[in-house]
């Protein structure tokens, strides 16, 4: 790669530059020809003339035809201008005498529709202010904007000038600028001078929004040096910074100690001041403005028109200035330390003299190291070249990128750019660029730019630019770093920018594939290095839109270039990598061509392997068909996820690998991967599209390994299920031809295979068929491979002269157990994807495979089925007829009969036939265990739903064996419920009530509907405790239990024995939850009726929100064994309770008795008898017998209890019900006095205050005694009688 002349932008209006800078001057006679601006090579032997002026003039390369832009003014007139670019390039001053023009970017569009930048005028006008005075120089300073989310663009641009007095310029990375005086050299801080001109900026904004025309300017901080021992000074540098120390040279960033200022003139040619710091630096002031007053006037007066300043505003201050001169300060003394004499030469610029010659200074050491001849009028630039990242990538430690610097030499007469390497580097470039252009060379770049500030900033500055006056292109030069190499590292580096180059070639989008397709090429021959060329060659494999024919052409001329070579000269391992991938990209060009071919003509397989897979297929075809409905419903899916989306050239390229013996291998680390390459291989195959032998003799030369075919073909037959299913006997078929082929492969079945063995080929394929979560395919799949096997061993045991039943014996007889499993798995996963019914709890489908099963132990299978219950909301009930089915014969023939049947029978006709194929497995006791058990988990991870644990406790009622109840009964009391039940209690006892719904979930984590729930789930969990650990006992009677439990209860029930299926006897995985019960130690039963006694008087707290605390009913034996381990023993309390807890205990029974009769307070007025009540919640029918057996446990005369009852009955208007329970009562005396009550209060009711007196109730009253009389009135005041009541009493 070489250097370029790269366009950015264009001038626009040249020609109204032109006439407005040159109105005073004739027009020139128009040149007969104008030069080009193509940017080619120089190839003329010019160097040979660089001393003869004359031949300068005829060295020049072949010109054409230019474009006019300015007529009748000859093409050299900006060589006459003062021109100024900003290094940010959006700034351009042109000045000729005392006028200038500002030119400033904008953006348009081109007739192509581009965006491209162009510099218009925004202002013209004259800058001198005193007569006689004119534009000798000018420089745009870009001013860095101090706002934190700058992005490192200027914040505006100061246009500094100098006039016919001096001329200033701006040098070094330390941003100082110095003024050059023909007697003086005057230096300005950069800090100072940034500062000051921010300052007058935001003066000029506030004298403008005031209309103020009184503006001061901030003084400056400055060092006026007067350099002597030199006749003649026409330029000068400032060198605060030498760049030494080659390509790794680095800059301080502090100012250095002393300044060198290097001045080129007369007597000597170039001098070298040396100017130590520390000495006191005076203020540029209207004391001491004198030097720059000039300068500073042009300044504010040259800005007034760009910057919307108003010259007129200042024209009384300047006046006022003009007419008191400020007094001239002397300059310090600054003697030249030494220089270079040439009595000859005169200096007209740094580098140059009048002899058309540049010297080459090492400023260090203060010598001339290099001169170059024959560049008169020459223009000079510097740039400085950072190391692109990528070069040095091999280096294992960080290194600094290095620097190059590259002199750029404009010669206009002989209109050639030229760019030399230094120091002592050769030519590295050279352009014809025109006779009339202007090289801008700025030397600096934004002002008030710091580490701190820049961070993060993108700063796009040019160097160097070409001014074309031409057709006003602004063109900046571009050199890549290996220019400044040499021999192998520069080899190196150039390969590195070819490298780049491609890459940018493929990052277009808009080139041909045969333009494409040359250029790589070229690039690619191009490069040298084997590295780098490797690097490029797979960047080109890996691009996305590459056709693979350009790509397969491309990797075969490369290949071709490395055989023409000498073999030595050629990298061994670059070579086998394009071979390589010139043989995958030939076997991907040949697969899709068979792919997309319509020969399809196959040998048919045996006709006795295709009768025994469609004996199999007619087994399981109604299972399949079912599970095929279920399994191709519609569902979401992404386009880039479909497998029919063609696999890429590249993908496949990344798909595969060489070995080193240059076989190919199959390298794909995902699933996704696997299925892609299996689809490109065989699935056109599979579908009849393609010829399975032609697609095999292509593969079976690659190299690859039977066994990965294999793989490949399994895994994209699992993946395809549904398209299997869909045409499943033409697949089926084509699969069985397709794995018939792959076994004739070498190296597929060994020949030394003994058939009374298992091959490890077709233990591959069980292996996959094992593994899959796809029942249908793999169950077909294990079809076709039976018999495919089955046929294999025939033909070798015929050939061995061996009877077939041996073979069969062996490997047949794990296709047989496989083949089982394979259908017991399809049942169920059918089963598992039946959709939920509507309003159902529903979730994600649990896709199981022999492998899951066989791993999830003995009880795999009833957990799958228990979270299927749980996702279908089958109730305990539902789910006990379903089982039950399947002891009836005629079952399968009742359901054969209805074809169309609704989910609901689909669910129950699947379940019965689970079942029956895991008679074991799914026993009613172990699948009842393990669907309480899932749903005691769901409702631990959602306490709200307090279903869920009820329903737990309803599969546990339905296990019949005592010692799996009792084992799952302790499994969930430790594990899940006496946490929440000690959190309930103590929350109760702490609000002596029952807790409204915020304290609930804040201590319990459930509202108190929840909770109250939950109590009566407690209630009946542990009353199953004590049923079945009486049923484990010689006598059920809790009084005896006290002999009997020592550390665990007689067990006097057989322990069951779990067992699995024969074909499902080698799983081996956790125990089942039925084991794990079986492990459970017996517990204490008089503690569990402890726990349940407080459970009861907690449900009857909440439920009918009574004031109580429940641990206050209790001594102090009964609290402290709450909540301790069941299976242990505690110290329980005996004999009498003190009366004090005995009546606590009344008062809560009796307020409960009460709650419950007001809660179902509806009076029946029918013969019939009473409403009947629900089983569930306040209005239960079986409060009333729940207080009365607690009563007895709390030692509380049940009597009171049922007078109490009787009492409350009457009271309410329940008669009937009042007259059922009165017969239980024993004490009838102490009834009546209660009743009497009663009696008076609805007699005094009826007799004196109803509104339907009638003349016999009237007549009675008046019979009556004073006595009865007075007490019947006082009977009203006692209680307030309910309507409703007292006409129930008139109509009884």
């Amino acid at each position: 790669m070489s250097c370029s002349l790269l366009e950015f932008c264009r001038l626009q209006e040249l020609k109204t530059v032109r006439e407005y800078l040159f109105q005073s001057q004739k027009t020139e006679a128009e040149e007969d020809k104008a030069q080009t601006d193509e940017l080619t090579w120089d190839t003329s032997d010019w160097e040979s003339a660089w001393d003869n002026d004359a031949k300068e003039e005829n060295a020049t390369t072949p010109t054409s035809t230019a474009e006019e832009s300015v007529e009748q003014t000859a093409p050299g007139w900006l060589q006459d201008c003062v021109v100024a670019l900003s290094p940010c390039s959006d700034l351009l001053v042109v000045a000729r005498e005392q006028k200038a023009v500002f030119l400033s970017a904008k953006w348009r569009t081109d007739e192509g529709g581009r965006e491209e930048m162009t510099l218009a005028v925004s202002w013209s006008g004259t800058l001198s202010s005193e007569e006689g005075e004119c534009v000798s120089s000018a420089i745009c300073i870009p001013l860095a904007s101090q706002k934190r989310s700058s992005t490192g663009r200027p914040d505006w641009t100061c246009v500094v000038v100098g006039f016919s007095s001096g001329y200033v310029r701006f040098y070094t990375e330390h941003e100082e600028l110095s003024i050059l005086y023909p007697a003086a050299l005057v230096t300005i801080d950069g800090f100072s001078l940034f500062q000051s001109l921010r300052a007058c900026r935001n003066q000029v904004a506030r004298a403008t929004a005031a209309g103020n025309d009184v503006i001061q300017p901030p003084p400056l901080a400055y060092k006026k040096w007067g350099l002597q021992e030199m006749d003649n000074i026409v330029d000068h540098c400032s060198v605060e910074c030498f760049y030494s120390g080659g390509f790794n040279a680095s800059i301080k960033g502090s100012p250095p100690a002393m300044s060198q200022y290097v001045t080129v003139g007369s007597g000597p040619y170039t001098g070298f001041f040396y100017a130590v710091e520390g000495n006191s630096q005076p203020l540029l002031s209207h004391v001491a403005m004198a030097v720059a007053s000039k300068l500073t006037s042009a300044l504010f007066n040259a800005a007034s028109g760009w910057l919307g300043w108003n010259k007129n505003k200042y024209k009384t201050e300047e006046e006022a200035t003009q007419k008191q001169k400020p007094k001239v300060e002397a300059a310090t003394p600054l003697p030249i330390r030494f220089g270079l004499p040439d009595s000859r030469r005169h200096g007209e610029s740094i580098l140059t003299d009048d002899f058309g010659r540049v010297t080459l200074l090492d400023l260090a050491r203060g010598i001339a190291i290099r001169m170059w001849k024959g560049y008169r009028d020459a223009q000079l630039g510097w740039m400085q070249i950072a190391e692109e990242r990528g070069i040095r990538e091999a280096s294992s430690a960080p290194t600094p990128r290095r620097h190059a610097l590259f002199l750029i030499i404009y010669a206009p007469r002989r209109g050639i750019l030229e760019v030399w390497a230094m120091q002592r580097g050769p030519r590295v470039g050279a352009f014809n660029v025109g006779k009339h252009c202007r090289l801008l060379y700025a030397g600096y770049r934004l002002m008030g730019v710091n580490s701190v500030t820049s961070q993060g900033w993108q700063l796009h500055t040019q160097q160097v630019c070409l001014l074309d006056p031409i057709n006003g292109a602004l063109r900046t030069v571009n050199i890549p770093f290996h220019l400044a190499l040499s021999d192998k590292k520069s080899e190196r580096a150039k390969d590195m920018h070819l490298f780049k180059k491609l890459t940018t070639l493929l990052k277009s989008r808009d080139l041909e594939p045969d333009i494409l397709e040359s250029e790589v090429k070229s690039l690619l021959l191009d490069i040298k290095h084997p590295a780098v060329k490797k690097q490029a060659l797979e960047s080109l494999l890996s691009h996305k839109t590459a056709p693979v024919s350009c790509l397969a052409n491309i990797t075969c001329t490369l290949h071709e270039s490395f055989k023409n070579q000498n073999p030595d000269e050629v990298d061994e391992t670059l070579l086998q990598f394009c071979s390589s991938q010139l043989k995958l990209l030939r076997l991907y060009c040949n697969i899709q061509e068979l792919n997309t071919s319509t020969d399809t003509t196959e040998s048919s397989p045996e006709t006795g392997d295709l009768e025994g897979i469609k004996d199999d297929l007619s087994r399981v075809g109604p299972i399949l068909e079912r599970y095929a409905q279920l399994h191709i419903r519609p569902s979401v899916t992404f386009a880039q996820d479909s497998p029919d989306l063609p696999i890429t050239a590249q993908a496949f390229l990344s798909h595969m690998e060489s070995t080193e013996e240059g076989a190919l291998r199959v390298n794909c680390k995902e699933d996704s991967e696997w299925n892609q390459l299996g689809n490109f291989f065989f699935w056109s195959c599979l579908c009849g599209k393609s010829s399975i032998h032609k697609v095999c003799e292509t593969l079976e030369p690659t190299g690859i390994t039977p066994q990965q075919l294999l793989s490949l073909l399994l895994s994209m037959w699992l993946q395809r299920e549904r398209e299997v299913l869909q045409k499943s006997e033409e697949t089926v078929k084509n699969l069985h031809t397709l794995l018939v082929t792959l076994s004739n492969m070498k190296g597929a079945v060994e020949e030394t295979w003994d058939i009374q063995s298992i091959s490890p080929w077709w233990q591959q394929v069980r292996n996959t068929c094992v593994q899959s979560h796809n029942a249908a395919a793999a169950l077909l799949a294990a079809f076709v491979a039976h018999r495919a096997a089955k046929a294999s061993i025939t033909s070798r045991a015929d050939s061995k002269l061996q009877s077939e039943w041996e073979a069969v014996s062996l490997e047949l007889e794990q296709w047989v157990v496989c083949v089982r499993q394979l259908e017991d798995v399809l049942v169920l996963q059918t089963l598992l994807l039946l959709p939920p019914p509507q309003g159902a709890i529903g979730g994600a489908i649990t896709q199981c495979s022999i492998k899951m099963l066989l791993e999830g132990g003995a009880g795999g299978v009833a957990d799958s089925v228990s979270k299927w219950v749980f996702r279908h909301n089958l109730s305990p009930e539902k789910l006990k007829e379903i089982v039950e089915i399947k002891d009836t014969e005629d079952t399968e023939e009742e359901t054969n009969e209805n074809k169309t049947q609704v989910d609901k029978d689909q669910s129950e006709e699947l379940l019965v036939a689970l079942c029956k194929r895991f008679p074991n497995s799914l026993s009613p006791d172990l699948l009842f265990a393990h669907c309480c058990w899932e749903y005691v988990v769901q409702w631990n991870k959602d306490p709200e739903e307090g279903r869920y644990l009820s329903w737990a406790v309803e599969h546990l009622k339905q296990i019949s064996n005592a010692h799996i109840q009792l084992g799952i009964s302790v499994m969930m009391w430790s594990t899940f419920i006496v946490k929440r039940f000690s959190s309930t209690t103590f929350l109760m006892e702490k609000v002596g009530k029952a807790p409204k719904d915020r304290l609930c979930r804040r201590d319990i984590g459930m509202g108190d509907k929840a909770v109250t729930s939950f109590l009566g789930s407690c209630v009946q969990l542990l009353q199953i405790l004590m049923e079945v650990t009486g049923q484990l006992v010689k006598n059920e009677y809790h009084l005896s239990f006290l002999k009997y439990f020592a550390d665990s209860a007689v067990e006097e029930v057989e322990a069951p024995e779990f067992s699995v299926e024969e074909v499902w006897s080698g799983a081996e995985g956790p125990a089942s939850i039925a084991e794990l019960a079986l492990e459970q130690r017996g517990v204490h039963f008089p503690l569990v009726q402890h726990h349940c006694l407080l459970a009861s008087l907690l449900h009857t707290a909440m439920t009918f929100s009574m004031k109580v605390k429940p641990l206050g009913l209790f001594d102090s034996k009964g609290k402290n064994a709450f909540f301790r381990d069941l299976t242990t023993i505690q110290l329980m309390p005996s004999g009498d309770m003190d009366p004090a807890i005995v009546s606590l205990r009344q008062d809560f029974l009796l307020r409960a008795l009460t709650s419950w009769v007001q809660a179902i307070d509806t009076p029946s007025l029918s013969d019939s008898g009473p409403a009947p009540l629900p089983s569930n919640g306040p209005m239960a029918d079986w409060w009333p017998s729940l207080c009365l057996d607690l009563g007895s446990l709390l030692q509380v005369n049940p009597d009171i209890l049922r007078r109490h009852l009787v009492h409350e009955l009457y009271n309410q208007g329940l008669d009937i019900r009042a007259e059922q329970a009165m017969l239980e009562v024993e004490d009838k005396d102490v009834l009546g006095s209660q009743l009497l009550v009663l009696t008076g209060q609805r007699l005094s009711y009826s007799l004196l205050h109803s509104q339907s007196q009638t003349q016999p109730a009237m007549e009675l009253l008046a019979r009556l005694p004073p006595t009865l009389c007075t007490w019947l009135k006082a009977m009203v005041s006692l209680v307030q009688i309910n309507n409703r009541i007292c006409s129930f009493c008139l109509k009884s």
